[in-house]
């Protein structure tokens, strides 16, 4: 990505050495607090955040064990933990004949413990020529690459600045919002593609047929505020509906919530003209789900959604653990 002019989080060149020394003058150079993050990890799992050379070595250790049993692969790298940024993707997808796009930008800055809960599109408040810059580099790394496919470039946006963290090269579980503004299918795309098919649009119609706002809320069978994970049988499943709602669901009344898997079980989506009818249409929408049987997040969702905060738009990525903390104190 350094080579493809991709801004990057200053951090390890490739895997940390197994040397304590060498990792502590790696970590020097970047300078503290650090975070150490699994290579063949994902989904927020295998991650610590290091503020002193005194816990280095142990989180690294720690990591990499977590990494091993997790991924089959215990090698990490470090980077450094920038303070306050949000989190804002661009979402990409390339055929086999040179052709590469990018379908805007989504902000999924609301997470707790490195899991994103809300994702909305476009990002609030960043403007839209660095938008633009970012996602024309996204895509020229994609051809410099020979990308196929749809993928997610994964930044940290701070003082006006994108620091690329990493590439998630699949379909991700927030791609409905992008499809909302686009129109765009992307799993239907992503399988013209895989067929050998060209993208079926150029870079200026996206542009020309983004419009409005989306917002999706992820609906996690788990406690809305400590949040235990609540397996069990669904007795009741009712969904919202009507113009700008989609819920994506494998769930039914008398469903069995298996306790193997991710706790999430449904996600809901909303869009609108703008991004003050995009909430006040998921707060609609919410108020209208019924689930009976088991604990979700639904409650942590609606009280979200007239957070003077986050209505406002451009929350970090830090802001529901702290919300939270507040909530706990209250």
């Amino acid at each position: 990505m350094i080579k493809a002019g991709v801004p990057c989080v200053p951090g390890s060149d490739g895997e940390l050495p197994d040397d304590p020394a060498q990792i502590k003058r790696i970590a020097k150079a970047i300078g503290y607090p650090v975070i150490i993050k699994a290579a063949g990890g994902g989904g927020g799992r295998g991650m610590r955040v290091v503020h002193t050379e005194a816990a280095l070595v142990n989180a690294v250790q720690m990591t990499k064990a977590e990494a091993g049993a997790a991924f089959g692969n215990p090698a990490v790298y470090m980077e450094k933990f920038l303070q306050n940024p949000r989190h804002v993707e661009i979402q990409v997808i390339a055929d086999t004949h040179k052709n590469a796009v990018y379908l805007g930008e989504r902000d999924c800055s609301m997470q707790r413990r490195h899991q994103k809960v809300i994702e909305e599109a476009p990002a609030p408040g960043i403007p839209r020529r660095l938008v633009e810059k970012v996602g024309e580099r996204c895509v020229a790394a994609c051809k410099k690459i020979n990308y196929r496919g749809a993928g997610t470039f994964e930044f940290l946006y701070e003082n006006g600045e994108f620091y690329f963290i990493e590439m998630n090269t699949r379909v991700q579980v927030e791609h409905p919002v992008t499809e909302m503004i686009t129109g765009v299918d992307i799993v239907r795309t992503q399988i013209m593609v895989a067929a050998g098919e060209k993208l079926p649009f150029t870079q200026r119609e996206i542009n020309n047929q983004m419009r409005g706002h989306a917002i999706e809320c992820r609906i996690n069978a788990e406690d809305p505020y400590n949040f235990m994970p609540s397996p069990g049988r669904v007795n009741m499943w009712h969904m919202p509906g009507g113009p700008g709602v989609r819920v994506d669901s494998h769930v039914y009344s008398n469903y069995f919530v298996p306790p193997n898997y991710d706790s999430m079980i449904g996600k809901l989506i909303v869009h609108g003209d703008t991004r003050e009818q995009a909430l006040a249409r998921m707060r609609t929408a919410l108020s209208e789900v019924v689930i009976e049987g088991i604990k979700t997040n639904v409650p942590l969702h609606q009280d979200l959604m007239v957070d003077a905060a986050f209505a406002e738009g451009g929350t970090n990525i830090h802001y529901l653990e702290h919300w939270l903390e507040q909530r706990k104190k209250r």
